[in-house]
């Protein structure tokens, strides 16, 4: 091959092999610090679109997993005051076994019959006023509660509850619980009977969509662990080969820099004929 000086091929290859070694580093110093292995779209086009949607998933699941978090709190205000409740019937029992007793007299019923009222209004109270945001639940005006729990629009991804019952004194059957006499107060023990059977049964309702919530979170747990295991292998930067390929991309720029060097002296030799 004849000594040029216009065209310096040496250079040009030179210089090709610099560009390719510093698009390598370049690339390899980008993955690294982002922590993905898509720098570019072009750099796995099939897996950047699979990654993405597990990413959309996974964040779906993360929402889903919320809804139901939360419904598992509206259940627990639920039962929390439906348990309230339950302690203050069979408080108003005793009173009511008491009051049935000649072992005390009118005196003291009306003693009796002063705590009963008190307890019966807060029954009321409670059954009233148990809410979660702005949604009544033990005075039977809760309307049937839906509960997203899945990443998409179907209907297999929703769970209905419907509270079932009220707690109101009313319902229940206690209002006006008389325990003055003895025959008011027999007559309340079969009334609190029933409505503890009654109350029992909301709280089993309230339980069982409560269990069912807990193992819905724990799918969601499991779904959500697997989505970023996969999306890991297909996404995140591999640190061991990304390191290996900035150290041989930073290497082989420097031979390129040096020969590139050496290619840019040659024409000088040419000078050297001329002169």
């Amino acid at each position: 091959m004849g000594l040029r000086i216009t065209t310096n091929m040496a250079s040009i290859a030179a210089q090709r092999s610099m560009a390719t070694q510093t698009k390598r580093q370049n690339h390899a110093s980008q993955a690294l610090a982002s922590g993905t292995k898509f720098v570019n779209a072009s750099d796995d086009a099939a897996g950047l679109a699979i990654s993405e949607g597990m990413k959309a998933e996974i964040r779906g699941t993360a929402a889903a997993r919320n809804n139901a978090f939360n419904a598992i709190s509206a259940i627990q205000v639920g039962e929390g005051g439906l348990s309230e409740v339950s302690n203050l019937l069979i408080r108003l029992r005793e009173l009511g076994v008491q009051s049935a007793s000649d072992t005390i007299g009118d005196k003291e019923r009306s003693y009796l019959q002063q705590e009963s009222t008190s307890i019966v209004d807060e029954i009321d109270r409670i059954s009233k006023t148990t809410k979660f945001g702005d949604k009544n639940l033990l005075d039977g005006s809760a309307p049937t509660m839906e509960f997203h729990v899945g990443t998409s629009a179907g209907k297999e991804n929703i769970i209905t509850f419907k509270a079932n019952g009220s707690a109101t004194i009313g319902e229940l059957g206690i209002d006006g619980a008389n325990i003055s006499d003895k025959d008011g107060a027999r007559d309340l023990l079969g009334k609190v009977d029933t409505a503890l059977a009654q109350v029992s049964q909301m709280r089993a309702g309230f339980g069982a969509i409560q269990s069912r919530m807990e193992s819905t979170v724990n799918g969601l747990d499991v779904r959500s662990e697997n989505l970023s295991a996969a999306r890991s292998r297909i996404a995140d930067t591999d640190i061991a080969k990304e390191s290996s390929e900035l150290a041989s991309a930073s290497v082989l720029q420097n031979a390129s820099v040096s020969v590139l060097a050496q290619a840019n002296q040659a024409p000088m030799v040419a000078m050297k004929l001329i002169g």
